[in-house]
């Protein structure tokens, strides 16, 4: 290493609680979230508004993209793991992204499908990268970690409070292709900061290939991912403009990303095995929580624009707006501190495990969606309700991801062999992608196909919906404390 880029010893022997390259990475998240949460909280609202589409297929034409955003995640890391590396790989999709916003912003109407699918290959270049150079920061061993994916997870909410509040309220009150031009312009800031801070990740992110490879079938290797994710785009065009493609595609990726890890898994000691089971648990919950979570971006978010009044605390409000950023702005002010508190209670041998930290979230995401329920005893007679009852629903959630989601990266590091870990992190968000597929059917199962149903049908409908939701959220959070003590044994020394 030259003396502007240290070893990965170097790195790792920080002192203190954060090592400077979390800081950095953290910013370059930052704004590739702002541009992914602004998009989520406005294709909803962009499709009913502007494009014409009924609730039912506005909630299965959302879970389509976003699960093709999730399931593409899988295949980056796939592919950052065996040819581009980490950094590379980043680089890539931040600009398929930018490219994206561009796209869409010159005719929103007439593009946005084909835009959505650059954007959907560039965060599967982008997303699960990231997050794996954040885990190769810290020793296997290090307490610190959970901590560390705590502080990243509030800093990438802050792009997404900034992209929440934003993007949706320049696209409902001042221009869509502006809205959809502000993805370019932040993704572009994204990559500037990666470039200008690289150097201090030393040999993490670089490509796994052999370094006697000769350069030129390097290259090679390199160009192919290239071309190959730009010939992608019009199948996966096909596949998100038709849902019944959609469907397949759900049904053959998950199988074969399971007969692929069985393959790699092959290499391994039974210990590392035995993790990796652990990991697949983390997993299968994961899909559930995420397939009711992920009602913010669509069924959500088609009851803030129909049924809740302008009015926050006494204060005017868009619905929208505190649908698409209450929640990550609640992440930016208690994840810090939830981190904090599980250093503290590390410290103290008193520390929930893991598997205790995800029945827990399932518990706070059931009491959420009961107060999402609840909304319906404060409505008039025109199905309008309180903004505020709204919004405390999504104070309790907020709680339950903590629990959940910066824990789940941190195991996927933790439980996964180096030689797999960008497999492992996109088989995570491969899970979420699962996760935003189920969103969307029950979503959908939940609103009318018809365009003249009144709001007080609609209030009805989503308000006994949330309150399933809720029942099964409670009743998984239940099975995963019952079955903590076995998966514990699985995990083998990982808290």
């Amino acid at each position: 290493m030259t003396a502007t880029q240290p070893t990965l010893n170097e790195i790792r022997d920080f002192k203190g609680k954060y090592p400077k390259q979390l800081w950095y990475l953290f910013a370059t998240e930052m704004w590739e979230r702002f541009c992914f949460y602004g998009m989520r909280g406005m294709l909803a609202v962009f499709m009913v508004s502007q494009l014409g589409l009924d609730d039912k297929t506005t909630n299965l034409q959302y879970g389509a993209i976003q699960a093709f955003v999730y399931a593409f995640t899988f295949i980056g890391g796939v592919f950052a793991d065996k040819i581009l590396g980490f950094q590379k790989s980043l680089f890539w999709g931040a600009l398929l992204m930018i490219t994206g916003g561009l796209v869409i912003a010159f005719s929103p109407t007439s593009t946005f499908y084909v835009g959505t699918c650059f954007f959907i290959i560039g965060t599967g270049f982008f997303k699960p990268n990231i997050s794996t150079m954040v885990g190769a920061l810290y020793h296997a061993d290090d307490s610190r970690r959970d901590a560390g994916f705590s502080l990243f997870y509030s800093g990438i909410n802050l792009g997404a409070l900034l992209g929440g509040i934003l993007m949706v309220w320049v696209g409902k009150y001042h221009s869509w292709p502006l809205a959809f031009g502000l993805v370019s312009i932040v993704m572009t800031l994204s990559l500037i900061n990666f470039y200008f801070t690289k150097k201090s990740l030393g040999p993490i992110g670089l490509s796994p290939l052999h370094p006697d490879m000769p350069k030129s079938k390097r290259r090679g290797y390199e160009i192919a991912t290239y071309l190959g994710s730009l010939i992608a785009i019009p199948f996966i065009l096909i596949l998100v403009t038709n849902t019944r493609y959609t469907d397949l595609f759900m049904y053959i990726i998950g199988p074969l990303t399971l007969v692929y890890l069985g393959w790699e898994m092959r290499k391994f000691t039974a210990q590392e095995n035995k993790r990796l089971g652990a990991a697949l648990v983390f997993i299968f919950f994961s899909i559930l929580f995420w397939a009711f979570f992920e009602q913010a971006g669509g069924s959500l978010s088609l009851f803030a624009l129909n049924n809740l009044n302008h009015s926050l605390l006494g204060i005017p409000m868009d619905p929208n707006v505190v649908n698409n950023s209450s929640n990550s702005l609640f992440v930016i002010i208690f994840a810090p501190l939830v981190g904090l508190l599980w250093v503290w209670l590390s410290k103290r041998k008193l520390e929930p495990n893991s598997v205790v930290k995800f029945g827990l979230g399932f518990l706070l995401l059931g009491v959420a969606f009961y107060a999402f329920y609840a909304t319906v005893f404060f409505a008039d007679a025109d199905g309008m309700t309180s903004l505020d009852i709204f919004t405390l629903g999504y104070f309790v959630i907020t709680f339950g991801e903590l629990c959940l989601s910066p824990i789940g990266l941190s195991l996927m590091t933790k439980l996964s062999p180096g030689s797999i870990q960008g497999l492992m992190m996109g088989m995570w968000f491969l899970a979420s992608a699962y996760g935003q597929y189920v969103a969307g059917l029950l979503g959908a199962g939940m609103s009318s196909a018809d365009p003249n149903a009144t709001n007080a049908v609609k209030l009805h409908a989503y308000t006994d919906g949330y309150m399933q939701l809720g029942l099964y959220a409670l009743v998984a959070g239940l099975v995963l404390l019952a079955i903590s003590p076995f998966v514990r044994k699985l995990m083998r020394g990982i808290h």
